[in-house]
C-alpha cells in the first residue's frame, strides 16, 4: 500500500487524501500516511480542510542517490 501512494504522488505530483485510488479503510489510509511522513517519505500540509501530500523527491534523492528511482523502476517492470 505504502509503495502504492509514493508511486501515485510520483506520477501526479501533490494529492489530497482523498484522491487516491485505494480500497481500505480510511483509518488503514490515514496509519500509511502517519508512517511514511515520519519515515521523512512524503510531505503534508494543510489546505483549508484538505490534507495535501507530496513525495519530498529532491530530500530523498540528495539523502539516498537513485534509491526513489530504482524503486518506482521496480514498480513499474513488475506492472
Amino acid at each position: 500500500m505504502r509503495l502504492d501512494i509514493v508511486n501515485q504522488l510520483a506520477a501526479s505530483g501533490e494529492l489530497t487524501c482523498n484522491a487516491f485510488d485505494c480500497e481500505i479503510a480510511k483509518s488503514t489510509l490515514s496509519h500509511h500516511f502517519k508512517i511514511l511522513r515520519e519515515s521523512g517519505v512524503i510531505y503534508s500540509r494543510k489546505e483549508g480542510t484538505q490534507h495535501l501530500n507530496s513525495l519530498r523527491r529532491e530530500e530523498l534523492d540528495n539523502l539516498f542517490p537513485g534509491l526513489l528511482a530504482s524503486v518506482l523502476g521496480s514498480l513499474s517492470a513488475s506492472a
